[in-house]
């Protein structure tokens, strides 16, 4: 089902089961100015996700067909849209892993719909890219981040990154000397406004070690009891 308006902020895809609440967060969405579609199990997100191309999906875990942790990694094989997710209150492990395959951020159920529509708003505000105007590749040894291009290279080597992955690095990066709090990162990554656990910086920090190499301190520094920084080369 599509939702819309004539001068829509951005288009969102909503995914949920429960097709009353689906169609409250539509209609909230609606309201807010954004063009939105509604879908209520996982082989039609993905499918949704191809046709529509969402600037975000507000995607629930537990779906019929498949579930959401599968539809996300589906989707970003072609897509770099925003994923926010829906999970079960205390349901750690399936939060974790949708992180882990690319959701940038979750809400917990039973959750305000007003702060859903506040959250997808603080998503739409994050840059395409991080750079506005073009600038030099930064070099960290064998990592190379190029700006422009919104791409990562471990020796000569593309690294998969998700958009908020690759944003941490960006922040990061540009200030290679600087220790950033969990706090200072949800301001420039997520948006001034951000509200929830902070530690979600920690997991993503997490999944972009991985990506970028088996040994954690190699490229991303943890500084004990204050945040994180590029280490030294």
């Amino acid at each position: 089902m599509n939702f819309g308006t004539g001068s829509s902020t951005g288009r969102v895809l909503v995914v949920d089961d429960e097709k009353p609440l689906a169609r409250m967060v539509a209609t909230y969405l609606e309201r807010a100015g954004y063009e939105v579609t509604t879908t209520h199990t996982g082989p039609d997100a993905v499918q949704a996700a191809r046709t529509h191309d969402p600037d975000v999906i507000v995607l629930d875990l537990g779906l019929p067909g498949l579930d959401g942790i599968e539809v996300c990694r589906r989707v970003r094989a072609f897509s770099e849209c925003y994923v926010l997710m829906l999970t079960a209150r205390g349901n750690e492990p399936d939060r974790l892993q949708g992180l882990a395959v690319g959701a940038d951020d979750y809400i917990t159920k039973p959750f305000s719909v007003r702060e859903l529509v506040a959250r997808v708003g603080a998503v739409m505000r994050r840059p395409r890219t991080t750079a506005t105007v073009p600038e030099p590749a930064r070099a960290f040894g064998p990592l190379v981040i190029d700006l422009v291009a919104h791409e990562a290279h471990v020796d000569g080597k593309p690294v998969g990154l998700t958009r908020t992955e690759f944003d941490l690095l960006a922040a990061l990066s540009g200030r290679p000397y600087q220790v950033f709090s969990r706090r200072q990162l949800i301001d420039i990554v997520w948006d001034p406004g951000w509200v929830g656990d902070e530690r979600l910086v920690d997991v993503h920090i997490g999944n972009l070690r991985r990506k970028l190499d088996e040994n954690p301190g190699r490229y991303v520094d943890t500084v004990r009891g204050v945040g994180y920084r590029m280490a030294e080369q």
